[in-house]
Formats: structure tokens, sequence, C-alpha cells
């Protein structure tokens, strides 16, 4: 996969991207990262990327003319699977999309920054929009670095366990079940007696039970979607 991010502020990405497991994902070949700064094709002597909206208000926008050159100079390099905004005004990123997502083989991400970019960007060169949440950060890069860290783990290869991304909280609509480790017994907590037993299809069925438990507890919203 090569992923391409679009950002004023590039540098932003550089430690979350080069490090853990999108570092490793890199390392064996699976994944390209570039970062571009916008302001190599800004405007004018100070490298301008932004503008005064119009019809006036409070704060500044991203321009037309940076986005559009620099975007049409990577698609003349290689064809994206998608050409992604992340935005908070956007639909919620979740697991599903996350899945999909790490099907593509050519990613291209533009940050958003200052007010947003200008309407005519969303409309004639995007083609996905993604938010993390339901608030507001200064850019969109820790946003774009979310998306990228949740995407990359599921190529196959890049996580040891493979199996593991799949018993993750999401998949499925489910939260993930409760985890223990060593010891089995510390300051008088012990571990549940099932998952010392060695029964793989009790331990299974008493995961899925706790999954379901604390999904309707702490999410039940999920489980709305799977109805």
């Amino acid at each position: 996969m090569r992923i391409d991010v679009l950002s004023a502020q590039p540098e932003l990405l550089e430690s979350p991207l080069n490090h853990s497991i999108l570092k490793r994902a890199q390392d064996k070949g699976l994944l390209e990262v570039h970062l571009h700064q916008l302001r190599d094709k800004g405007l004018g002597k100070y490298n301008q990327i932004d503008d005064y909206q119009f019809g006036g208000g409070a704060g500044m926008v991203l321009r037309c003319e940076p986005i559009f050159d620099w975007i049409e100079e990577l698609k003349s390099q290689r064809n994206y699977d998608e050409i992604i905004y992340m935005t908070p005004d956007a639909p919620v990123f979740n697991q599903s999309q996350a899945n999909s997502l790490s099907l593509k083989e050519n990613l291209l991400i533009l940050c958003g920054h200052y007010k947003g970019v200008d309407q005519r960007i969303r409309e004639e060169l995007i083609t996905m929009e993604i938010s993390i949440g339901d608030y507001v950060l200064t850019g969109g890069e820790l946003a774009a670095a979310v998306v990228c860290d949740a995407v990359v783990r599921l190529i196959p290869n890049v996580i040891g366990d493979e199996t593991s991304a799949l018993s993750d909280s999401f998949q499925d609509d489910l939260l993930a079940p409760p985890v223990y480790t060593r010891p089995s017994e510390y300051k008088g907590l012990s571990v549940p007696e099932i998952l010392l037993s060695g029964n793989d299809r009790a331990i299974e069925l008493w995961r899925m039970d706790k999954a379901i438990e604390r999904t309707e507890l702490i999410r039940p919203d999920l489980g709305k979607s799977r109805d």
C-alpha cells in the first residue's frame, strides 16, 4: 500500500507514521508513506495557501490552487483508490471502513486546516470524507495518523499474529471481551477459572458472552447495528 498525505504541517505526522506498527510495515516493504507540504505549491513570495472566506466571517480557508496542483500532479503519477479529506463535519470513521481501506493499493489523504478547504475542492477532487469524532482539532494531521494506524495494522503480514486484529473491538460490532495475563492471582484478585480450564470451546463462548455484555452496557448503539 502507498499513502500520500497533503498537509500544511506535515512535520506533525513524521513521528506517528514512522514508529511502531507503521514503521514495521514500511520496513517489511508492505507500506510506503509520502508526506507533502502544501506550501511547496503555495502562491507568491510567502507561499500562501489560505485566504479570507467570501461573505465574511472569522477564520481562514485553504485555497484551491495549491491543493488542485498537488492532487493533479500526484494523480498524473498513479491512480488513487480514494482521495480522503480529514474533517470534523464528515461521517465518523469506524472499523468497517478501516477494513475496507486496508484492501486498497493507493490512498491520498488531505488534512484540513483553519476553517477547512474551499468547497470546490470537496466537490471536485475528494472521493471520501472522514471524521474521527464529534470534536475539532487544530488540523487534520493527528486524525490522518489515526486513520493510517487503524488501516495499516489490518494489512496482511503487518501484525505477526493476524488473528489478533480480527478479535479487536468493533469487529462484528462488538467490544472486545476482558483479557487477563499472569499471574493468575494478584492481591486476592483471581483470573476467571474458565480461562484456566483449557476448554477452548467453553472459553470461546465465555468471551462471546462477555463481549455482548460489555457492548450492551457501554455501547448499546453498536448492538442496534447488528439488528
